[in-house]
């Protein structure tokens, strides 16, 4: 992770769980870890590739960690079938702070380039179902928390939602999407 925060929360659920000697936690950029190469059984990620800007140098660095026949599993937020208009990929991309968003097949691409065997490359059907689950739970049961981390400023919880109504929509339309991503190295 890039986070401190999550690294050192990583550690002690590890250490609660008896799995301390088992998984090493690193704050490092996916891009370039400093991590051995081909020691790994797995490279796993969920929902934050989205966030890297260079997924080619991502998917790269995944494969270089993993040993011959290892596997890279992750979900991502995607491009969906449907596509977005220029107009929507620019609203979707600023609100949610990702430099680039990748679709289903660039994944596939870049996993193949990079010498792997895509054993599945697929839409999840679940964005919109989360969105809409993630929405009803801020407005329901996560409200206070949520004004808290924002200053309780209800002008931007309101543009918030608005948002949220957005990405809704995309991926009730398919044009967001939530792919799921399995290969294994050469």
């Amino acid at each position: 992770d890039t986070t401190s925060t999550v690294i050192e929360r990583g550690r002690r659920r590890n250490e609660a769980e008896g799995l301390a000697d088992k998984i090493r936690m690193v704050q490092a950029d996916a891009c370039s870890t400093g991590l051995p190469a081909g020691e790994a059984d797995f490279v796993w990620g969920e929902d934050a590739w989205c966030y890297v800007a260079d997924k080619a140098a991502l998917i790269t660095e995944a494969t270089r960690l993993v040993r011959p026949g290892g596997t890279i599993a992750f979900t991502d937020w995607v491009e969906g079938p449907a596509g977005m208009s220029e107009q929507e990929a620019e609203r979707f991309l600023r609100f949610m702070k990702f430099p680039s968003l990748e679709d289903i097949g660039g994944y596939r691409r870049l996993l193949e380039d990079a010498g792997c065997e895509v054993i599945e490359a697929s839409d999840t059907e679940r964005f919109g179902p989360y969105i809409d689950l993630y929405r009803d739970m801020v407005e329901k049961q996560l409200t206070y928390d949520a004004l808290r981390i924002i200053g309780y400023d209800l002008a931007t919880m309101e543009a918030m939602a608005g948002e949220f109504e957005f990405l809704s929509q995309l991926g009730h339309e398919r044009k967001a999407a939530q792919g799921r991503f399995v290969a294994r190295k050469k």
